[in-house]
């Protein structure tokens, strides 16, 4: 049996300062705020993939175990971008053979982890089609 279709993906992370994180997503990376719910903001990262940002004094702010990761064929451009913006960084981008990725982290202004990254295997799709 075919699963029903999934239009969209969302993931949401939890801030202590909404204005703050809403600032750091969109200006410092440039993500584009398509809706603004109040407690909630919503970024579009690529396509139909989306990144909420929320307050909520009922949901902790932890960033422990998350990961939100960014692909893109730039890695180098992105970290120079965020050394200037004075973001930080856990080191330069690297190449990872385990996983063949080329990489860096960084971290959010809540301290939840991002990471760029490039995919060396020829055999991740740059692209889907639907």
């Amino acid at each position: 049996m075919t699963p029903p279709p999934i239009d969209q993906q969302v993931t949401f992370i939890y801030t202590g300062d909404l204005a703050r994180s809403a600032r750091f997503y969109a200006e410092v990376l440039g993500l584009e705020q398509v809706l603004d719910q109040g407690a909630c903001r919503i970024f579009r990262v690529a396509g139909e993939g989306f990144l909420g940002i929320c307050t909520n004094p009922a949901r902790a702010v932890a960033p422990e175990g998350f990961t939100l990761t960014f692909v893109t064929p730039e890695v180098d451009a992105w970290h120079d971008r965020l050394v200037a913006a004075e973001v930080a960084v856990e080191g330069p981008p690297r190449e990872n053979p385990d996983y063949r990725i080329y990489n860096f982290f960084a971290r959010d202004p809540d301290g939840y982890r991002i990471e760029f990254q490039r995919f060396l295997d020829p055999t991740w799709p740059s692209h889907c089609v639907v």
